[in-house]
């Protein structure tokens, strides 16, 4: 960025400031999605430890599907606001109902592979007593997995345009439903009957349906959309826009799926380690997630931001949106990290009654608390890098960071050396460091390349 100093800090200031309006409402609607696994994590551990280390296994062999997702449907934000940023706002209504057709084929898939989970937790080795209630919860909120699918792609579509508000008030109004509904049909309360793990996740796969009806009337409604004429003819599917897509999002879907992977395979090999510390790690890993939402929401910001320059043919665009999104990262992993580090002890005994687990949690936040600026680096960079549609190396980098340092190390450690949950801890942090100096680098090397009128590889 060879901008002369008096110069710099406005234009620094005006994207900090325009990413950050851009960020708040997907913070908060990211917030508000990681609340649902929250509300069903500490429901649960007011049923009992039992309950709670059923959920924790079952929302992470939820997580699959929700990664998923998230990953290959990533392709739109950046696809949509590059032809907001080019002025071509016509072309993205064709645009959305191809990717409604690939959610809906996502959807069905992932419904029938959740709902029908139990190899995995035995193959996963999950304790006998927990894998019951494990498989019930997966039951119920298995056919929500479509729901999800179009709800991302709502989503998507309205952030790819800059419209970022429906995402936080339809988020918010879900947990609304979702903390009644789910205290009903797990404890049996208000008429309804005492289902526990499985009246969970029954109460999500509702709630989750709620949402994306609510994000599609929105959609065909909202003042912001007319011009895209997104429900304004029905069109079969095509291979060619469809294959576009997947040709962004798989390598994304993948890259995702490899960060989330391993924090679902870390939940499950814990599992095998008896229910205290499975219950422990749900709760540290909650806290951890819940905190990973601000990143993440200003890195789907940072997204647009970058797409929009790169569609309006901005080179120093791309890099004044990138150091942007670097910025605000750098702030609010500060704070989350210092939240953890002073607030262990008493947030971890808001989410459970277990003194045992609450103690073994506070342990763990404060790991969590080491691997706040590298999760957030990687979550910008990431972010940047989707921007300009780049996601083949960024997944081969994440490949090697998670699976080739971070697992093998975790299992050494939390396994075969006995270090338990924390070994596989010390794993996470070394994953995560090792994808955050990468992709970050690999951003910098591409600003610099459109700067010099370079293209970027294909």
């Amino acid at each position: 960025m060879s901008v002369p100093p008096h110069r710099a800090k406005p234009r620094l200031l005006t994207e900090v400031a325009a990413t950050a309006a851009l960020a708040l409402p997907l913070v908060l609607g990211q917030l508000s999605s990681m609340m649902m696994n929250v509300i069903d994590t500490v429901l649960a551990g007011r049923h009992s430890a039992l309950t709670q280390a059923a959920v924790a296994i079952g929302t992470a062999v939820w997580s699959v599907a929700i990664l998923i997702l998230i990953g290959v449907l990533m392709a739109i934000p950046p696809t949509v606001a590059q032809l907001d940023g080019a002025g071509r706002r016509s072309e993205i209504g064709a645009v959305f109902r191809q990717a409604l057709w690939l959610a809906l084929l996502m959807g069905c898939g992932l419904w029938i592979f959740i709902g029908n989970a139990g190899w995995l937790l035995e193959w996963a080795g999950v304790a006998a007593d927990v894998r019951p209630q494990a498989l019930g919860f997966l039951r119920g909120v298995a056919p929500g997995a479509p729901a999800l699918a179009l709800f991302f792609t709502f989503r998507y579509l309205s952030e790819g345009v800059s419209l970022t508000k429906p995402t936080m008030v339809i988020g918010l109004g879900g947990l609304l439903l979702l903390f009644p509904l789910g205290y009903a049909l797990m404890f049996g309360e208000f008429g309804a009957p005492e289902l526990g793990a499985l009246g969970l996740g029954i109460a999500t796969a509702t709630t989750l349906w709620v949402q994306a009806a609510a994000y599609g009337l929105h959609l065909a409604r909202g003042a912001g959309y007319a011009d895209l004429q997104l429900y304004a003819r029905f069109d079969w599917p095509r291979w060619a826009p469809i294959a576009d897509l997947l040709k962004i999002g798989l390598p994304m879907g993948f890259s995702v799926f490899m960060e989330g992977g391993l924090f679902v395979a870390t939940a499950l090999i814990i599992g095998s380690l008896g229910t205290l510390q499975t219950a422990a790690h749900q709760v540290a890993i909650n806290l951890a997630s819940v905190a990973f939402m601000i990143p993440l929401g200003v890195a789907m910001a940072t997204t647009v931001r970058v797409g929009n320059a790169v569609g309006r043919g901005d080179p120093k665009g791309v890099a004044w949106a990138g150091g942007a999104g670097y910025a605000i990262t750098a702030g609010t992993q500060l704070a989350s990290a210092l939240v953890l580090l002073l607030g262990a002890s008493t947030i971890a005994g808001l989410w459970t009654k277990d003194a045992e687990v609450a103690a073994l949690a506070a342990q763990l936040m404060v790991l969590a608390a080491a691997f706040q600026f590298s999760d957030g680096l990687q979550a910008a960079s990431a972010g940047a890098l989707r921007g300009l549609k780049d996601t083949r190396l960024p997944a081969i980098i994440t490949v090697l960071s998670y699976w080739g340092l971070g697992m093998p190390l975790g299992y050494w450690m939390g396994i075969v050396r006995g270090g338990g949950a924390h070994g596989m801890w010390y794993g996470l942090i070394l994953g995560l460091s090792a994808a955050a100096l990468m992709l970050t680098v690999r951003f910098v090397l591409l600003a610099r390349r459109l700067r010099r009128q370079v293209p970027l590889p294909a």
